[in-house]
């Protein structure tokens, strides 16, 4: 199952650049997402989805059954996906679902919506759990492929029904969402439990500003972001956690505009648009420092996601659509980056069938353990169970055995836990 290499050499790649690709619409772009490098979808206004199977070189435009403004899409695979619009000028109001089995060659709308709900974002762990969030109601759930929703169970605080802009599940059982209202507070819930009650960070760690997205490091580590986008404002701002949502830590970074996203090309370079400053902020720090660049041709980017280490895409107004360039004439030492000593990188390729590789590094000597995990929770391979000097590692996992899903690896070295997300796709 496993093939382990000691003290190989590897380097990372700096800031690269973005390009504009053609886009087959000229329809405001406000979600995207990538299943792999290649199979991608985008959604906006007045229906519009558009699909590429060829990394964003071509898009098709696909029927959605609606010309109402889709807030946001999800991909479980290449085949299976959800989207949301609202239903406003109609009776029953709320939102309704749209749901597909071919990769959106066709979609299907449920037959009555989540009245009185507009849900914001969506996502699945699996074909059947999934989560919407929104407002007035922020948090529902489904386990049943999207078919019914409940309203998910939420502590009393008093922040509790502030309106929720984006749900991240670091794995079966830890989870956070953010959101808020503008020019009144920022708020953060977290679950431990696999979604069954949630928590409200409550004073002195709520924000000053809306939260619009989250990225989970690993349980303990998760940095939001967003900011006061008025002409006289405070710009940026950031908010981070090292204890699993216990306590936060927010601050404006000194640069003007919103951050309506953020995603991280591997672990240490985050990315996130600042839509109509027609920019993009990075940072090669894992979030401490950030510095800013001009998206090409002026695009005003809202939305930005990467399936990978080398390849990203944006989407935003007028139908926008930026992808990633790496920059391959100039590289740097990971080891420079080095958290703590130790890293966990995601495996690649990812997806994968049915081999994948798994790179760690750890600098002290010690028992090291790396499982892998189902999306219940249960271990289903141990690849490494030993002591082990400091260096660097690969693993190779087959999982020939397995079936398509998403699974969890799950690295721990001493005090360093961390863990992170694969998809097996036959």
């Amino acid at each position: 199952m496993l093939l382990l290499v000691t003290a190989y050499q590897e380097f990372h790649l700096p800031q690269g650049r973005w390009e504009r690709l053609n886009s087959p619409t000229t329809k405001d772009l406000n979600a995207v997402y990538f299943i792999d490098s290649l199979y991608g979808w985008a959604a906006g206004f007045s229906g519009t989805i558009i699909h590429t199977t060829t990394g964003g070189n071509d898009w098709i435009i696909q029927d959605s059954k609606t010309v109402n403004n889709i807030e946001d899409i999800y991909f479980f695979d290449r085949n299976l996906g959800w989207a949301i619009y609202w239903e406003v000028f109609n009776f029953p109001f709320g939102t309704y679902v749209l749901r597909t089995t071919d990769g959106g060659e066709n979609w299907s709308r449920s037959s009555s919506p989540q009245e009185s709900i507009f849900s914001k974002c969506i996502l699945f762990l699996d074909s059947l759990n999934g989560w919407m969030g929104g407002k007035p109601y922020p948090i529902v759930r489904t386990t049943d492929g999207g078919n019914t929703w409940t309203e998910a169970e939420i502590d009393s605080s008093t922040f509790a029904f502030f309106p929720v802009y984006d749900i991240q599940f670091y794995n079966s059982k830890f989870g956070y969402a953010s959101g808020g209202t503008i020019d009144c507070c920022g708020i953060t819930w977290w679950t431990t439990n696999g979604g069954d009650n949630w928590q409200v960070v409550d004073t002195p760690y709520v924000a000053p500003e809306p939260l619009y997205q989250l990225y989970t490091y690993d349980s303990l580590k998760v940095i939001g972001v967003g900011g006061d986008f008025e002409p006289i404002g405070f710009g940026v701002g950031i908010i981070n956690s090292s204890d699993g949502g216990g306590s936060w830590n927010f601050e404006y970074i000194g640069i003007p505009g919103v951050a309506w996203d953020v995603d991280f090309r591997n672990d240490y370079e985050a990315w996130a648009p600042l839509g109509g400053e027609q920019k993009l902020i990075y940072s090669k720090d894992s979030g401490i420092t950030w510095d800013t660049i001009s998206t090409p041709d002026s695009a005003m980017i809202f939305k930005i996601i990467f399936s990978d280490s080398l390849h990203g895409f944006g989407v935003g107004l007028d139908g926008a659509i930026i992808k990633y360039k790496p920059n391959i004439n100039s590289v740097e030492n990971e080891n420079d980056f080095l958290v703590e000593g130790f890293l966990l990188h995601q495996n690649y390729p990812n997806p994968f069938n049915p081999t994948t590789k798994i790179k760690f590094h750890i600098s002290n000597p010690g028992h090291v353990k790396l499982i892998v995990q189902d999306i219940l929770g249960n271990e289903v391979a141990a690849l490494v169970n030993e002591e082990l000097s400091s260096g660097s590692y690969e693993i190779l996992f087959d999982a020939g055995r397995f079936s398509s899903g998403v699974y969890f690896y799950t690295l721990s070295a001493g005090n360093f836990f961390c863990s992170k997300k694969m998809i097996l796709l036959r």
